[in-house]
């Protein structure tokens, strides 16, 4: 572990202890501090953004990359929203998730505490910045944020914001930290950071998320990739499933909730491929699809790699498939296990499907882009865990404490 991680993770525990003591009223207030200050400081964060862009743009880093990394006056905006839409959720430190007393007169409590000090490590979407050190603050842990390169100007401007309105509302200005270096051996100090750094969680490709799984020694919540699926069904409202379609792939594209995969049942291919094929490429998507897709439009004849690619573009995998259970084979064998939807009237399929499909989030008649912590109602969100131990789907605040027991007795021995 290199000085200069040692030496901001011992601040940031520290900055922890002071910050697990706090009151609701105290961090809300910090985080209502937080939002104005980026309000206030949105002309310089949006210069900082700026030679940000300028720099990925000259180096030709792909659109739905410069797409993340680019502010403007309304993301800024909404950044400060949803610290203020986390300052208005309760706070989940000293819940009581079970209690009871016991045969013996004991009694027992497992409450919510705050893991302590959480390592971010992320690629080029600033306002991560912001949500992430506004969740960790409202659930009493300090952050270590490590962005990507890329966005290092935007970081430094949005984190000595956020540094200096926690420093204003009372609280160590270390609860928020921005990891020291440039390179890969400063994000892997981080990640070697066993006992000062508690949590560590990656938000980003695939490639990122596991090169910190595989390196870390500090324990992991693995978020993932997205390669959601939307199943139209034989008994699917097509008008509703067209709007669905449309909506889950070009609404946002650069976002890991934006759907990858189409499938559609064949009972309903006929009708519905002409309509979807036309509205999709005049929304300026390439198709990669079957031969059924390929008897309406010019398609990518599509293969393996590509039903199991995330695009993050103007770019789709389709298919038609026979039945139901289909269906759920090929979302079981290519999805990411992160959002995958099913357009139908029919009860027993959504009901097959749901039960079925092995996903954070399935959807029943409605848009993949709703796999978001802001319209799940968690405010903002550290990212979206598709692993199955401690947290699965959009992570809020409770996905950010861990528990411990309070033992009360008057005497008992064992």
């Amino acid at each position: 572990m290199s000085d200069l991680i040692a030496d901001v993770a011992g601040r940031a525990r520290d900055a922890s202890t002071d910050l697990a003591l706090a009151t609701r009223a105290t961090k809300d207030a910090a985080l209502e501090a937080m939002a104005d200050s980026l309000i206030t400081d949105a002309v310089a964060i949006l210069a900082a953004n700026a030679g940000d862009v300028d720099a990925a743009q000259a180096a030709g880093v792909p659109d739905h990359m410069i797409d993340r990394l680019r502010l403007d006056q309304g993301r800024v905006e909404e950044m400060a929203q949803g610290l203020r839409d986390v300052a208005g959720l309760p706070d989940p430190v000293g819940e009581v998730v079970r209690g009871s007393t016991l045969a013996n007169g004991l009694e027992l409590r497992q409450i919510r505490v705050p893991f302590g000090v959480v390592g971010i490590i992320y690629e080029a979407r600033p306002n991560v910045t912001a949500d992430a050190a506004g969740i960790c603050l409202k659930s009493g842990n300090a952050v270590l944020l490590r962005g990507s390169s890329s966005a290092l100007r935007s970081n430094t401007a949005i984190i000595d914001s956020l540094r200096r309105a926690a420093a204003s509302s009372g609280l160590p200005e270390d609860v928020v930290q921005l990891v020291p270096g440039e390179g890969h051996e400063a994000a892997r100090s981080l990640m070697r950071a066993r006992g000062l750094v508690d949590v560590l969680i990656p938000r980003g490709g695939a490639g990122l998320i596991r090169s910190v799984v595989e390196e870390s020694t500090v324990p992991v919540i693995e978020t993932g990739v997205g390669n959601c699926h939307v199943y139209v069904d034989a008994a699917a409202d097509l008008e509703m499933a067209l709007r669905i379609v449309l909506n889950s792939k070009t609404h946002r594209t650069s976002v890991c909730n934006s759907a990858e995969s189409l499938l559609v049942h064949e009972a309903v291919a006929d009708k519905f491929l002409p309509t979807v094929v036309a509205a999709l490429q005049e929304s300026g998507v390439l198709i990669h699809g079957d031969q059924h897709f390929a008897a309406y439009a010019d398609v990518v004849a599509a293969t393996d790699e590509d039903y199991a690619a995330e695009y993050l573009g103007l770019e789709m995998s389709a298919a038609v498939v026979p039945d139901i259970e289909a269906a759920i084979r090929h979302i079981r064998r290519y999805s990411s296990a992160h959002t995958d939807a099913i357009v139908t009237g029919s009860q027993s399929a959504a009901r097959r499907f749901t039960a079925a499909v092995d996903s954070a989030a399935v959807i029943v008649n409605a848009s993949t882009r709703f796999t978001d912590g802001g319209e799940f109602g968690f405010g903002a969100e550290i990212g979206i865990s598709t692993q199955k131990l401690h947290a699965r789907g959009p992570m809020g605040l409770q996905e950010m404490t861990s528990t411990k027991y309070i033992v009360t007795g008057d005497g008992q021995t064992r």
